[in-house]
């Protein structure tokens, strides 16, 4: 993986795609490279860097195609290096393609071609499928690709060309994401429809084995089956603006200062503070199935897992219904116990996560019911789940999920809130946490309002080599949340506890050196939170808390504390959030770190 733009029309291939892999800088990548077609003739370009670097080198070279495939990658098989860069050329050069994705049996497949006489010039799995692609080849571009992906396993998104066939895109996807988009005279291929939005919001999503046909008279699409499909085209309606920076100095921080309006754009219409209960369209069949189910479950990644612990405490906590949180990355190897009987929830920002895919078809193949909590439309989550509900964040451009976890908390809360109300909570609280939660954009605004203050405590500790975040009950979550928000962007190493079980073991790591954050709001813990402070004070630490407005005692035994406004342990937790992504944001900026594109990561996981 990273990025695959691909354009075939009337115009300049080149500026196209480059514009698209630049648009598509924010999942993250070590390389980049574009293929294009000259008449006959392949003409490959490669860099071991930014965009910007090959854009630069194509310019001086004055290059004009009107067919072009070109793709940003993220290691994962070899290093970044020029001649593991996308894209791969066959031996003879007629065939190129880049490819998002892992061949999990690319090392017997690449021994066999080896053992026929076959040269390889990288370390990737990737250039076996050009290898396959070039052998399977008899004048038909299409069928080469099916023939080649028959003696493949694994997950891939595809864009391939041919010298023989100079005007003609071959695109196929399984399990890795891939759209086909459709301008004037002109059509595209991409991994991620932020690359082409500048020229269409026309989009055609393709499913697993689909292949799709470019060439300059336009798209056809087929089945796995080699039969014709007739695809429906989608309409996009997010705008360019909301992938621009829109004159802040990061995505990270835009997404942060937005989430007052995606978390209102999260309840809008679905929050009914008159009667005290919720309403979620996309699953209002399915609650029924959700309240007598044998077993639920959540899965999913990274901070969809943390926004899952939430959702499990608060399904416990107000409907009490017992569920269970699930890494997807483990869900498959370790015999879960789900049946028909099983409702199964499968959160993921970008629905494409490929671990959480797993994790769905593992339990749709187990008979249990699989719904979906994502964020983009028409996604492979989507799409692969009975129902689900849209958390309405707009796209997140930084890689470190800053508004999708604060709109995933907020759809948990919902869902809730509405399983609870069915469940027997009285109409007196329904009204009190739904106009909490009514509140939760006005407040979330008062909370930013201390970025400044939060920027200079940045400052005094951006040296830290540790960092202890702690929190208790519904709190904890919050903490792996802002541990994992300081380690995807500042490169500090960053645990988070719950706040009683630092002294069965972190305890021993505290000293004047270490920077201790604790969440400590008013609530029933609060006493104990305090106690689990002095024990930190009692070891020399520093303390950043995270207090309630008003709570002056506090500040006798903090080195510093930030504050957020009173809230019901129901909306604590978005609430909470809010000043460790800023911490964590300013700490990185304080460090001269990458806040967009921070090392080895990549924005959506779509290789296991």
């Amino acid at each position: 993986m990273c990025g695959i733009v691909g354009y075939i029309g009337k115009n300049n291939a080149i500026p196209v795609v480059i514009q698209g892999l630049q648009r598509l800088e924010y999942r993250g990548y070590d390389s980049c490279g574009i293929a294009m077609m000259d008449s006959e003739k392949m003409i490959l370009e490669k860099v071991t860097g930014k965009v910007e670097e090959l854009q630069g080198l194509l310019a001086r070279q004055k290059t004009n195609s009107s067919v072009a495939i070109g793709h940003t990658r993220w290691a994962t098989h070899g290093p970044p290096t020029f001649s593991n860069a996308h894209p791969h050329t066959s031996q003879d050069g007629k065939v190129a393609l880049v490819h998002n994705g892992i061949i999990e049996n690319y090392k017997v497949l690449r021994d066999g071609l080896i053992n026929d006489g076959y040269e390889f010039s990288s370390e990737t799995d990737t250039e076996v499928i050009a290898a396959l692609v070039s052998q399977a080849y008899h004048g038909n571009l299409e069928h080469a690709v099916r023939e080649a992906l028959s003696h493949v396993v694994g997950a891939y998104g595809l864009a391939v060309i041919h010298t023989d066939e100079p005007e003609k895109i071959v695109c196929t996807r399984k399990g890795a994401p891939l759209i086909m988009a459709v301008g004037e005279d002109e059509f595209f291929v991409a991994s991620d429809v932020a690359a082409i939005l500048s020229y269409s919001k026309d989009v055609i999503y393709l499913d697993n084995e689909e292949i799709g046909i470019l060439t300059p008279d336009g798209v056809t699409t087929y089945s796995g089956s080699d039969e014709p499909i007739d695809k429906k085209i989608h309409k996009i309606t997010f705008n360019l603006e909301e992938i621009e920076k829109g004159g802040y100095e990061h995505f990270m921080l835009k997404e942060i200062f937005s989430q007052p309006q995606t978390i209102y754009d999260a309840m809008r219409g679905r929050l009914l503070p008159e009667t005290g209960d919720a309403f979620l369209g996309g699953i209002d069949h399915m609650i029924g199935s959700i309240l007598h189910a044998d077993q639920r479950y959540f899965t999913a990644c990274g901070t969809s897992w943390h926004a899952a612990l939430i959702g499990e405490m608060m399904f416990e906590q107000f409907a009490r219904i017992p569920c269970e949180v699930e890494y997807a990355s483990e869900f498959r190897y370790r015999e879960p116990l789900v049946d028909a009987k099983s409702i199964v929830f499968a959160i993921s920002q970008s629905g494409e996560t490929a671990d959480t895919l797993a994790a769905i078809q593992e339990a749709k193949t187990r008979e249990a019911t699989v719904l979906g909590i994502c964020n983009v439309v028409g996604s492979s989550i989507a799409r692969e789940t009975e129902a689900g509900v849209y958390i309405h964040a707009g796209p997140e451009i930084g890689v470190a999920s800053t508004k999708a976890f604060t709109s995933q908390v907020t759809v948990l809360s919902l869902l809730t809130l509405k399983l609870a109300r069915l469940m027997g909570m009285s109409k007196t609280d329904g009204l009190e946490i739904s106009q909490a939660m009514q509140k939760l954009p006005e407040n979330v605004e008062w909370v930013l309002k201390q970025a400044d203050q939060i920027a200079e405590i940045a400052k005094l500790y951006a040296d830290a080599a540790n960092f202890l975040y702690l929190g208790r009950g519904v709190n904890f979550p919050v903490a792996l949340e802002g541990a994992l928000k300081l380690k995807e962007i500042s490169y500090i190493h960053a645990e988070g506890y719950p706040a009683a079980e630092m002294k069965h073991g972190p305890i021993a790591l505290i000293d004047k050196s270490m920077p201790i954050v604790a969440i400590a709001p008013q609530d029933k813990t609060y006493d104990k939170i305090i106690s689990n402070i002095e024990e930190v004070k009692a070891r020399h630490g520093r303390v950043i808390a995270l207090a309630t407005e008003g709570d002056t005692r506090i500040k006798d035994i903090a080195d510093h504390v930030l504050y957020v406004p009173p809230a019901l342990s129901f909306t604590a937790p978005i609430l909470n959030v809010i000043p460790l992504q800023l911490l964590s944001y300013y700490v990185a900026v304080e460090r001269g770190c990458d806040v967009d594109q921070p090392r080895n990561l990549a924005k959506s996981v779509t290789v296991e």
